[in-house]
């Protein structure tokens, strides 16, 4: 393999950042890859918390910015728009390979310029499934991209029934987790500091729009916050992603902000949100949080509605409808229940794995000319 290709890592939410970190932080570290961080997306909104600074924040070089939103309700046309500013970005740059993460309409622009531009796409945690647009993006992105970085067996498995090639597919783990098992987290007393939380126990909330159910979104963000209110806990909430119906769950946001036994934040340092997860009583709300971090620490998760629809579940998460009372008696489960810890997504060795498969000739080889693999032929 020569030295020093260049690899371009893209990130539009404070969440796949969460995702890639860890595969930053091993590449950037070797004198074989060159990297470079595209920053879009969210990270570039005020409203969110202009996480531009938590990615400037890790010291990394090679950073390039671009604001890519228009409005909640024009999603295609901010996926035009990444499309032309990340092309300008890789014209110039020219790198050897492009790595995206997910489900997110960015991912699908770096999938994009990448496929037409004859240039090597990695996409990460791809065979998924869950409800809502991001599985249609999601597979998108799959298909528009070379090579593979999979969570386990089964997402292998999907993408080799879509057609990918076994020997493109590499089954890693969940990368977060590598940051969920380092013992460098911080402290919980550090982290209530940081954010000035003055709860002793407290839940995490985070709840976020389905785009496809928008019209009934509305309703759907006031019956959410309705049974927090109701339930008399302490929350620590996080602010939605900015897909389509997002300014309805902000507008409902604003019943909690001067009420003491809630502390609302657009956005929380990745590491951070982690031991906040790890001594939370239990997780409410429709976030993918939930669903693959949570089991890790053995904290009891309240799942809502159909966005994880069909997602790997751990056995004892708990499900339920929209209503105020289906949530509130969700909760209540939660103290009934006895949660074990479960391992869905690998065992913190991701960045390892992922830099085995960089350092192996064999990658660089995986023709960027894609031949659907028939598996009934």
């Amino acid at each position: 393999m020569s030295k020093n290709k260049k690899i371009a890592f893209l990130t539009g939410t404070r969440a796949d950042f969460g995702k890639l970190k860890s595969l930053i932080e091993i590449t950037r570290n070797s004198e074989d890859f060159q990297v470079h961080i595209f920053v879009t997306g969210m990270h570039m909104i005020k409203e969110y918390g202009y996480t531009l600074i938590e990615v400037v924040k890790c010291g990394y070089e090679n950073i390039h910015s671009f604001e890519n939103h228009t409005h909640e309700q024009t999603m295609d046309l901010s996926l035009a728009k990444t499309i032309e500013g990340f092309s300008h970005f890789v014209r110039s740059l020219k790198p050897d390979l492009i790595v995206i993460h997910g489900d997110r309409i960015e991912a699908l622009a770096g999938a994009i310029v990448g496929s037409l531009n004859n240039i090597m796409v990695a996409h990460i945690e791809g065979g998924e499934v869950s409800g809502t647009i991001d599985e249609l993006i999601r597979h998108s992105v799959s298909k528009m991209s070379h090579t593979h970085f999979v969570s386990n067996q089964k997402a292998k498995n999907r993408l080799i029934q879509m057609g990918e090639q076994d020997k493109s597919v590499f089954v890693i783990g969940s990368p977060d987790v590598d940051l969920m098992l380092s013992e460098n987290l911080p402290t919980i007393d550090q982290v209530k500091n940081y954010y000035q939380i003055p709860f002793e126990t407290f839940s995490l909330a985070m709840f976020h729009p389905v785009t496809t159910e928008f019209e009934q979104m509305e309703l759907y963000a006031r019956e959410f916050v309705d049974a927090l209110l109701a339930s008399g806990e302490n929350f620590v909430v996080i602010f939605p992603n900015n897909d389509l119906g997002s300014a309805f769950i902000l507008t409902q946001y604003e019943r909690l902000k001067e009420l003491d036994n809630f502390r609302v934040f657009p956005s929380i340092r990745f590491e951070y949100f982690l031991t906040l997860l790890k001594y939370a009583v239990f997780m409410v709300g429709n976030s993918s949080a939930g669903i693959r971090e949570a089991p890790y620490y053995g904290i009891p998760t309240v799942n809502i509605g159909s966005r994880q629809h069909n997602r790997a579940l751990h056995t004892d998460i708990i499900n339920c409808g929209y209503s105020k009372g289906e949530i509130l008696g969700a909760i209540q489960q939660t103290r009934d229940c006895k949660f074990e810890k479960e391992d869905l997504f690998g065992d913190g060795k991701s960045a390892q794995l992922f830099m085995e498969s960089l350092n192996s000739p064999d990658f660089w080889q995986i023709s960027k000319q894609k031949q659907f693999v028939d598996i009934f032929s």
